[in-house]
């Protein structure tokens, strides 16, 4: 069985302060990215701070995939990991849409043990972003039927 997994790290800002603090819109969006990404959910575990704030996790047969927000900048920390051959940067991009974020900073990750990884064809090195800069969210219309009344 190969190891190989990506793992985008990603950061969102100037996002719509009270959908940061919404822990169901919160968690629509997460499982809209899994669905973007393809992937087999088998648990999440959604949770509000007092006073403010989001945190959650949305466990899939490929990896995971957290969230935590502080509503109060506009600001979201998100990581998605997928195993195999996923690719999960259209659900970042996706997240970066629906929480209605200004830019982003993403890291992307190859993971795996190191014979699987130089022998995994569709990671390519040169496949692989790394976005140390604070870049715009490309906006896209937003479906009509977003399933959280938002």
């Amino acid at each position: 069985m190969h190891t190989v997994g990506r793992h985008l790290i990603a950061e969102y800002y100037g996002c719509d302060c009270a959908l940061l603090n919404d822990p169901r819109a919160i968690r629509t969006r997460m499982l809209e990215a899994c669905d973007r990404i393809e992937v087999t959910v088998v648990g999440e575990v959604f949770h509000q701070f007092s006073p403010q704030g989001v945190t959650g996790i949305i466990a899939i047969a490929e990896s995971h995939l957290s969230i935590h927000t502080w509503p109060e900048n506009g600001y979201a920390a998100v990581d998605i990991f997928t195993c195999g051959d996923l690719d999960p940067r259209p659900g970042c991009e996706l997240l970066g849409q629906t929480l209605q974020a200004d830019s982003l900073r993403m890291q992307e990750i190859v993971r795996g043990i190191a014979d699987d990884v130089s022998q995994h064809r569709h990671l390519l090195p040169e496949d692989v972003q790394l976005m140390s800069h604070v870049a715009p969210v490309r906006k896209v219309q937003q479906s009509a039927n977003s399933g959280d009344g938002q």
